[in-house]
């Protein structure tokens, strides 16, 4: 099966994008792209590669260039309270790279960018380490993103985006309103992925949010069966976006950060809501064997969690953060962009990462069959 996109890597590509239309200089574009973890995009940039090395404490995040510069709301903050110094490396911390380095005995990194259902793959490889939640305090993230070897970094969302000209009488609001061909006609755009479009299907259903794991697998592809005449696939952000800007779609289930920029740049001829969206945790994991230590890699995890740069982060990437303390601290220009906010949270379904680390090889096959034939 092909590799998708992550998104953080995504946040790459709109971090690029912001600054050749002059909206980001260039010195918050490093900053922001080593903290995302989604340096991928940023080639030719410059930079360097990060090794693990006596002194430093090593962060891999989505690759390439820029790796020197930090956020100051990690890197500064953390630098100033640990002897250790925080840098980047922009490997790409896909689970087949970490596996092969902590069965190799060879590890590089100390702390990495990932994914939930990633985090239960590789947990249950043995490849990670257990979060210490001694050091670690759950009490500043978002209750049920804590796992056993992986922990909240920051927040996004699967949302439903919709051409508000060609809707403007009763413009959709729901997943069921998604799948209404009838009621709302037009070409749909789904993800070529399974994460978060069988949630979605199953709450077009009518199924409550409480009762969608574990997912019937069957029924929620045959809701995506039912509008597939009628639906076009992205692989990426760009993708998604493009697809709604020209028009070849009406509506779209995207990352909220990509429908955030739509909205702005199309002066709201493309619109979008929270409402049924789906809420992921990007996540911070541990490979077994990094060379600063597992107490160290804990304690730069404990420090990343201070509320006031996950919210930089929000302001200018529509991250949201991990920390429920940052609420107090958004501005309310930004709380209707924050997936975070209680009042999205509330309208929102929380994926189930475990969920998704025991089922998605076959559901993911199951769904490519699916669309592609």
């Amino acid at each position: 099966m092909s590799r998708y996109q992550t998104h953080a890597e995504d946040c790459g590509e709109i971090l690029k994008e912001e600054l050749a239309a002059g909206r980001l200089g260039r010195r918050q574009l490093l900053g922001l792209m080593a903290a995302l973890g989604a340096t991928t995009a940023l080639g030719g940039l410059g930079g360097r590669a990060a090794s693990a090395a006596s002194g430093e404490l090593v962060l891999c995040n989505w690759g390439g260039d820029a790796v020197k510069a930090f956020t100051e709301a990690f890197k500064a903050h953390y630098d100033s309270g640990s002897p250790l110094k925080m840098v980047v490396e922009g490997g790409g911390p896909s689970s087949g790279k970490v596996r092969a380095m902590v069965e190799a005995k060879n590890v590089i990194w100390d702390v990495c960018d990932s994914g939930a259902g990633d985090s239960i793959v590789m947990g249950k490889a043995g490849v990670l380490e257990e979060m210490d939640y001694a050091i670690i305090d759950k009490a500043k993230m978002i209750p049920g993103f804590a796992y056993e070897t992986g922990c909240i970094n920051y927040t996004f969302g699967v949302v439903l985006a919709y051409n508000a000209e060609k809707y403007k009488d009763n413009p959709p609001k729901t997943m069921a309103d998604f799948f209404d061909l009838k009621k709302y006609p037009g070409r749909r755009m789904l993800r070529k992925r399974a994460l978060a479009m069988l949630e979605c299907a199953l709450l077009a259903d009518g199924v409550p949010m409480d009762k969608i794991y574990p997912i019937d697998v069957d029924s929620a592809l045959k809701k995506i069966g039912s509008i597939k005449a009628e639906s076009l696939y992205w692989s990426s952000g760009a993708e998604s976006q493009q697809l709604l800007r020209s028009g070849e779609c009406d509506m779209g289930l995207l990352w909220h950060t990509r429908a955030h920029l739509l909205k702005r740049d199309s002066d709201g001829r493309i619109d979008w809501t929270f409402n049924q969206g789906i809420l992921h945790p990007g996540m911070w994991i541990v490979p077994k064997g990094n060379p600063a230590g597992k107490k160290a890699a804990m304690e730069a995890i404990a420090s990343m969690q201070a509320p006031e740069g996950q919210v930089k982060l929000l302001e200018l990437m529509a991250n949201g953060p991990a920390n429920p303390a940052a609420t107090a601290l958004v501005p309310a220009e930004l709380k209707p962009i924050n997936p975070s906010d209680p009042a999205n949270q509330k309208v929102m379904l929380a994926s189930d990462g475990r969920w998704w680390g025991e089922h998605s090889p076959t559901v993911e096959q199951k769904y490519a069959d699916l669309i592609s034939s």
